[in-house]
């Protein structure tokens, strides 16, 4: 084949013929209709470049597989009308271990009436005030037990030495204004001051990656006969309000998107008749959260149900009973590919051009039809 036979094979399979300019006919019909496609492919690019710009998140899930791993609670709760001096955190879990008043890593702030924090001058002329009414001398040798001695020569100087005892024996107190120890501290004058007053709890647990629970009660825990008890005997006839304000609640760190479904949460007791009990039934998922720079966030989600007991013989608190899912999620963050969004692109011109080009026609020769028919006398 010659060259120019050549060049006449190839333009057979020109996809896209030329009419010639002199045989084009142009609209006004066919501007609005270039227009307004001009206008919609402008909008679906805008849109197609904003979803190319954003990361998806893909789930995927999996058997949990780990083992011998811990788990941290967050929390932050406020009860408006019990005070810091009596309630306490316990943790106790399937495996046996339990964790009994707990304090190293958890932090109470005393609330007035109002809901306010204490300043920390209220607090020093509080506790001058409660030593100046003490009139019992504090024992500066070695202070007794009350026959609850683990050794011979184990001495209670203070308040709490004396009701640590009492705990690790698994005895209920005594009258608190019975001990020396508490009258010299002025423990109870403290209680009765502070009786009106609201706490703030806020820390973490470490607890073992099975199923257990955790809550906040009033009065002195210890173990007796393998059951968990909170002595209330110096506090009979009183029912407890046990009003709280969950701020926040996780277990483990926080994600983008994560959502823990009792952050805000409040309880009200109007009336206070007797005790109350509240319990929240937590079913944990695991999750890890990998990142597009590989960063990747061992962590929970959680539901929750719950469930309010209330009567004369019901243990007063907030108690969260947990148990742990066999299944994990794994999120992982994800872009899409650059060929991906060129392919968009594509789709979008290809398509709206084509559409355009299907309604012009139909338009122009709709009106050409009826131009051709009015010039006849078919239409008047």
């Amino acid at each position: 084949l010659n060259r120019m036979d050549f060049l006449r094979k190839l333009r057979e399979l020109d996809a896209y013929p030329k009419t010639l300019e002199d045989y084009r006919v142009r609209t006004v019909s066919g501007a609005a209709v270039s227009l307004i496609a001009g206008a919609f492919i402008l909008f679906l690019l805008i849109s197609e470049f904003s979803l190319y710009l954003q990361t998806d998140v893909q789930p995927e899930l999996f058997v949990d597989t780990t083992r011998g791993e811990k788990l941290r609670i967050n929390f932050d709760v406020i009860f408006p009308s019990i005070p810091c001096i009596l309630v306490g955190v316990d943790s106790m879990d399937v495996s046996g271990e339990q964790q009994i008043n707990v304090h190293h890593s958890i932090l109470k702030k005393r609330l007035s009436q109002t809901g306010e924090p204490l300043t920390e001058a209220e607090i020093k002329e509080e506790m001058k005030k409660s030593q100046e009414k003490s009139l019992v001398p504090l024992n500066t040798t070695c202070g007794g037990c009350y026959g609850a001695e683990i050794t011979p020569d184990q001495c209670c100087n203070t308040c709490d030495d004396v009701q640590e005892a009492y705990r690790q024996r698994g005895w209920t107190l005594p009258r608190l204004s019975d001990i020396a120890q508490c009258a010299a501290e002025g423990y109870e004058d403290a209680l009765n001051q502070q009786i009106h007053e609201g706490c703030q709890l806020y820390g973490y647990l470490e607890v073992n990656k099975v199923a257990g629970n955790f809550h906040f009660a009033p009065g002195r825990s210890f173990q007796q006969m393998n059951f968990h008890v909170h002595d209330l005997d110096p506090f009979k006839g009183r029912s407890f309000n046990m009003s709280h304000i969950i701020k926040r609640l996780s277990f483990g760190k926080e994600f983008p998107g994560i959502i823990n479904p009792l952050d805000g949460v409040t309880k009200t007791v109007e009336e206070v008749t007797h005790q109350q009990n509240y319990q929240y039934f937590i079913k944990i998922v695991p999750t890890i959260y990998e990142s597009l720079d590989k960063e990747v966030i061992k962590t929970n989600q959680f539901s929750v149900t719950e469930n309010y007991r209330t009567g004369a013989e019901v243990v007063p608190g907030v108690f969260v009973i947990y148990d742990l899912s066999p299944i994990m999620i794994h999120f992982s963050e994800r872009k899409k590919s650059f060929a991906h969004f060129l392919t968009g692109v594509c789709a979008i011109i290809g398509g709206v051009f084509t559409v355009a080009g299907i309604v012009d026609s139909v338009i122009y020769h709709s009106v050409r039809s009826i131009q051709q028919k009015t010039a006849i006398g078919k239409y008047n």
